[in-house]
């Protein structure tokens, strides 16, 4: 017998509307916005990002790099948008505890310079575990990988 912890959770469900709720805190404040602080404090202090172009990093080097790379040339600002309907949740429970939820999806990363329209630069898919620390979910594991450029 499967359980219904093993299965997607519905797209109407609470679980679901929270991680798409953190989706779009950790990428429009964090990436889009540049606001650091508020990255900072999404993130588990225990974050492995594991990305298929630049290796692994820890907390430590993931939000150095966000500062570097996302965050300096506000001329040209990355950007990161959800791919529309890719968004899929699955609960983590331990013995009939919800201690967490994977994420799944797609997003498109485009460059933002102003008075031009966002250019399309690339897609990938992620992985992302969020974990209940002190009673808010944190990012604690995130995949970033099959970048692609955009298909026209």
């Amino acid at each position: 017998m499967v359980s219904n912890a093993w299965t997607q959770v519905e797209s109407t469900s609470e679980l679901f509307i929270t991680m798409r709720q953190q989706d779009s805190l950790l990428f429009q404040k964090g990436f889009n916005q540049c606001d650091l602080q508020y990255l900072d404090a999404l993130i588990s202090e225990d974050l492995v990002f594991y990305h298929d172009q630049s290796g692994i990093q820890d907390r430590s080097i993931f939000l150095e790099n966000v500062q570097k790379y996302i965050c300096t040339n506000l001329e040209q600002k990355p950007i990161r948008k959800l791919k529309e309907g890719s968004l899929v949740v699955f609960s983590l429970y331990d013995n009939g505890k919800l201690y967490g939820a994977i994420q799944k999806g797609e997003h498109n990363f485009y460059i933002r310079e102003k008075g031009k329209e966002d250019r399309w630069t690339s897609t990938a898919k992620f992985t992302h575990v969020w974990v209940l620390e002190q009673g808010t979910f944190r990012l604690r594991e995130a995949l970033s990988y099959d970048h692609q450029e955009p298909q026209h």
